[in-house]
């Protein structure tokens, strides 16, 4: 038995599940994703490290259990480092964020960083839960020291 076709069909059919096309279509009665979501222009960063992040958020409804998550990077570096989750209240109103973290090597000082923020909903599709984006905003940010 050749296992080359079915290392190609089992890599096939994952990625169809990471991409959600394999999932069940979105039922009439789940919401459409709206929402948006800042980046404070100004970070923090403290003697340990530790990483705070800021902004606000709002969205309208969700079926599912909504977060705001936040990562940070600087320089020429393609390494996100993921700061924090909050959990988000979909109630039409604008509310706060705050995102605190730390890396494991303390690769981050401060000065000029670049944050992204994602309003996330985990909802379910099949019996899984996948996420679904409502907002996410990109924004070049500076770390000043706690």
């Amino acid at each position: 038995m050749r296992v080359r076709p079915l290392l190609g069909a089992a890599a096939g059919a994952a990625l169809l599940l990471l991409t959600g096309a394999g999932a069940a279509p979105a039922t009439a009665s789940a919401p459409t994703p709206a929402g948006s979501v800042t980046v404070d222009a100004v970070g923090r960063i403290a003697a340990d490290g530790t990483v705070t992040l800021s902004g606000t958020y709002r969205c309208v409804s969700s079926s599912g259990p909504v977060f705001v998550s936040s990562s940070v990077s600087q320089g020429a570096s393609t390494t996100r480092y993921g700061i924090g989750g909050t959990r988000a209240v979909c109630d039409g109103v604008a509310h706060r964020w705050v995102n605190k973290g730390r890396t494991a090597s303390r690769v981050l000082v401060a000065g000029a960083a670049h944050v992204q923020a994602t309003l996330m909903e985990l909802r379910t599709f099949g019996g899984l839960p996948l996420p679904t984006f409502h907002a996410v905003q990109d924004r070049d940010i500076t770390l000043t020291r706690a």
